[in-house]
């Protein structure tokens, strides 16, 4: 890396990519790219320094990112192959990789705490960076999501040995990891437009347990399919909320408040207060909790930093919460996690009507779990159904919205519409608590949502 003076991003405006953006700009590089779309997260980094364009033309790209031999080229697995500008670097001699690389070379020299799963990893990774970021152990961290104690992805220390990293198994990116310690919060499968079977699912987490470093330790969520192939010298390690080497004991819930005892292996800290009080968040917090206790923050630490998390953006994200109305938004966009998202909701909400607002994403999701969605999503009191969000993917025939609303579980009240309708259905009857879930485009109505909801 000592030769890159400009670092250009093929989909800049990712999650994941804005961390990378972040931390060549803090070394002092030039950096630009190219996204699809403005959003407000690529508008931030414009902000910050970073130059960058919305439309595919080799003519845009700044001069600075022009030189092989001193410009790095990082893309994303979203962009399709036939991307005019991926290609003018790929056939024109530069270093091009996968954003995964770059993160797998940049976390290399230090001790890499990795957060992978289907599900849980965003929320469990910042949550351990905050737990460590707030301890005399300190850390690095590339998030998928933005922290909202921090208000980004990209947490940065001069002096700790640790980063913390979110490991994503879509194209099985993971497999550039080399961790000397990481949670599995859920195998279940997913990404079958990658992966084919839920065989290779499972074994792309195998393979990627065979990558923690000697000397190190995997934390796996008690009950999960997947076979651990750990090198020798590598700590096992189960954790859940029930059992395992660390777990919750005396969990209470009520008052809109979660408080648990953890117990490890060698200590137990009393009276843990989760500062994002969903019952999902008991099983994350105690893998972030592990995950900071095994790299050496104090018990007194962890147990004052777990009750200031303040959470990460559209990950059980409260954006309205009074005594007549409760508007949040949730990132889940496979079964687990709405069914997951469902039972943490009506657990706060018994006494309440729950809508849930949901924008499929992807065809491919959508074609191989669509039954599994539905059975989900009938755990709700309504659901309103919009269509997919297509993200990467070009339409499949016969796979929309329609067969996720066919399967919704008979009786129920239920809506399919297109999702620039969903705020008239609003207006027409007020909802006590509702909930957005989805990694599409249906956030950028919650504002709105939100309004009406006031009003």
């Amino acid at each position: 890396m000592e030769n890159v003076k400009s670092v250009y991003f093929v989909g800049a405006g990712g999650i994941g990519m804005s961390a990378l953006i972040r931390y060549f700009l803090s070394k002092g590089l030039f950096v630009a790219g190219y996204d699809r779309t403005s959003s407000a997260l690529t508008e931030k980094l414009i902000e910050e320094g970073a130059l960058i364009h919305y439309e595919d033309n080799v003519a845009l790209i700044p001069e600075e990112c022009k030189v092989p031999t001193t410009t790095l080229v990082v893309y994303t697995p979203a962009i399709p192959a036939e991307h005019t500008e991926l290609t003018y670097f790929r056939q024109g001699g530069f270093d091009v990789e996968k954003r995964a690389q770059v993160l797998g070379r940049l976390t290399r020299s230090s001790k890499g705490l990795c957060v992978a799963g289907t599900h849980g990893k965003t929320t469990t990774s910042t949550m351990a960076a905050h737990l460590l970021h707030e301890s005399h152990v300190g850390c690095n961290a590339f998030l998928g999501g933005i922290s909202k104690n921090y208000e980004s992805n990209l947490l940065l220390s001069s002096t700790s040995p640790y980063t913390v990293i979110e490991a994503d198994e879509f194209d099985r990116s993971f497999h550039h990891l080399t961790p000397w310690i990481s949670v599995i919060t859920a195998t279940d499968p997913d990404h079958l437009d990658i992966y084919g079977t839920k065989e290779a699912y499972l074994e792309s987490f195998r393979h990627y347990t065979s990558l923690i470093r000697p000397g190190g330790a995997l934390i796996i969520h008690e009950g999960l399919e997947v076979q651990p192939n750990v090198q020798d010298g590598v700590t096992i390690y189960t954790y859940s909320r029930e059992c395992g080497d660390f777990h919750a004991e005396n969990v209470r819930i009520g008052n809109g408040e979660i408080y648990f005892d953890f117990v490890a292996p060698d200590t137990r800290i009393n009276d843990v207060q989760l500062g994002v009080p969903v019952s999902i968040n008991i099983d994350n917090g105690i893998a972030a909790m592990a995950l900071a206790h095994l790299s050496g923050a104090t018990d007194e630490e962890i147990h004052a930093a777990m009750k200031t998390f303040s959470g990460v953006d559209r990950r059980f994200d409260f954006k309205l919460k009074t005594s007549q109305a409760v508007l949040l938004t949730d990132y889940a966009h496979h079964p687990a996690e709405v069914a997951q998202s469902a039972k943490s909701i009506k657990e706060l909400y018994r006494d309440k009507k729950v809508t849930a607002i949901f924008q499929p994403h992807l065809y491919t999701r959508t074609r191989d779990f669509y039954r599994e969605f539905a059975e989900s999503l009938s755990a709700f009191d309504e659901v309103i159904l919009t269509d997919i969000y297509p993200a990467r993917e070009q339409p499949i025939p016969g796979v929309t919205s329609q067969l996720i609303y066919d399967c919704l579980r008979p009786g129920m009240e239920k809506t399919l519409c297109k999702k620039e309708e969903v705020l008239s259905l609003l207006r027409k009857t007020p909802r006590q608590v509702v909930v957005v879930l989805g990694a599409g485009d249906m956030d950028l109505f919650v504002p709105q949502i939100m309004e009406i909801m006031k009003q």
